[in-house]
């Protein structure tokens, strides 16, 4: 660890000038006008990958964007670790909340305030510089792959075909992910799940065409009212799911997991202040650490219609629209969520509109084993690291690839991520912090010295 340690010392600068400089790239993959931006970064991950000592460092071509693959097969004989990260991020609207520009990073109170700070550039270039750090010091006792790919933020497109296509080159023993969250510095965490995703747009059309509000307002159905009535009945006065058949499949924990589960530290009170709400509002019957790890949700994540500019127009919308997302849990099926949504908003809808469900992209719920070495291994690595056990928690997010892995590659994954949820990822002023980047950096060897240990 002494070694570790100096190292990451003597080199912090370097490590944070390059973050720095990936940080720069506006890689946002959801615009096409940024597609060189997010090409150059993929050209410049695949030159720290070589730098770093990686061999058969290659951008591969997809229909989208590329995913840089590297590797340093060192004996095959050895355990193989495949790191996954994504290098896209996810756009930085809106600007005017910035303090500073979301691609210029800068350093407050011990943060990096940057758009892909967190998510994920800061932490899967941890593996690089943990990766680096083994090949200079002589000590890299797993094979290692690497596969950072650029479209993870608008839903992975491309992935699935090039992991199906590469099953021999991506061969491995486990899957290793920075890219969620702990606790805290102080309690370090293991996500040991992760919700799934059903992502889609609805639309619902009036007149064809805006019309004055005071000429036909009261005659004609406003598809912006109609809008907000048909989402707001799909949450009852407990704020239940209304879609029929929506929990059917929904995996429920008995009372000695739920309980195990809260164990994990959370003041209440603390979490009102940080998001700047009086109270909090979910599902009745569940905690907070439940509702945002083993519970279904549906949120909107925008919706619009007619005027929206400064100062007044007064006019009846022909059209509105809302995006809409909802976070599965173990057993559900995404596919099958958005067919239960499209079905019963189709069903819902007056009719004086018409309206149009347009599915986007979902993943499935996974959740990952605790025992196993590769479980054991990050355990000691974070408790060597931190000096203290890390604790299981169930994630809130959704890393759809989690589940490809295991279906086509038949490999588990072990997440370890060094964000915090009070990060700002998806939102103004995201941030990620110096020492947990560093604390990364010296974790990660850890847990490769751990894995090839327990794996004799």
């Amino acid at each position: 660890m002494q070694e570790i340690k100096k190292y990451v010392e003597e080199n912090q600068q370097r490590f944070l000038d390059e973050l720095f400089e990936l940080l720069r790239f506006p890689s946002v993959s959801a615009d096409p006008k940024y597609k060189g931006d997010v090409l150059k970064t993929a050209d410049f991950i695949a030159q720290k990958l070589r730098e770093a000592g990686a061999d058969n460092v290659e951008v591969c071509p997809t229909a989208g964007y590329p995913i840089v693959y590297g590797e340093k097969i060192t004996d095959p004989s050895r355990p193989t670790v495949l790191v996954y990260g994504h290098y896209d991020v996810q756009p930085a609207d809106p600007l005017e909340l910035w303090e500073t520009p979301p691609f210029e990073p800068q350093i407050r109170e011990g943060k990096i305030y940057a758009r892909g700070s967190a998510d994920d550039k800061g932490q899967f270039y941890m593996h690089v510089k943990a990766f680096e750090l083994m090949t200079r010091t002589g000590n890299v006792p797993c094979n290692v792959k690497f596969m950072i790919e650029g479209e993870e933020e608008v839903g992975s497109n491309n992935l699935g075909i090039f992991v199906k296509e590469n099953i021999e080159r991506l061969k491995a023993d486990i899957v290793l992910i920075s890219d969620t969250s702990m606790i805290s510095m102080e309690h370090p965490s293991l996500e040991a799940g992760l919700r799934g995703l059903s992502y889609l747009e609805v639309e619902v059309t009036g007149p064809n065409r805006d019309l004055h509000s005071g000429v036909y307002g009261g005659a004609v159905a406003n598809p912006a009212n109609v809008l907000c009535k048909m989402i707001a009945s799909l949450h009852d006065e407990n704020n239940h799911i209304t879609i029929p058949g929506f929990y059917d499949d929904v995996q429920v924990l008995n009372d000695a997991q739920r309980q195990e589960l809260n164990k994990a530290p959370y003041g209440e009170e603390e979490y009102k202040q940080d998001l700047g709400v009086k109270e909090l509002l979910g599902e009745k019957g569940y905690t907070t650490i439940e509702r945002t790890g083993i519970r279904p949700t549906l949120d909107v994540n925008g919706i619009w219609g007619g005027y929206i500019g400064e100062g007044a127009k007064t006019v009846l919308p022909s059209k509105a629209f809302a995006k809409i997302s909802m976070r599965l849990v173990p057993n559900q099926k995404s596919h099958k969520i958005t067919e239960l949504f499209q079905k019963h908003f189709e069903s819902i809808a007056p009719e004086y509109v018409t309206v149009q469900v347009r599915p986007h992209h979902g993943g499935e719920p996974v959740v990952t084993p605790t025992e196993g070495i590769a479980y054991q291994a990050a355990e000691k690595a974070m408790e060597e690291a931190f000096g203290k056990k890390p604790i299981p928690t169930r994630g809130g997010g959704s890393i759809p690839i989690v589940a490809l892995f295991e279906e086509v590659l038949g490999v588990k994954t072990v997440l370890m991520g060094f964000g915090l949820d009070s990060d700002n990822i998806h939102s103004p002023n995201e941030k990620y912090g110096v020492d947990n980047y560093l604390k990364g950096i010296e974790t990660i060897p850890l847990f490769h010295k751990y894995f090839a240990e327990l794996s004799e």
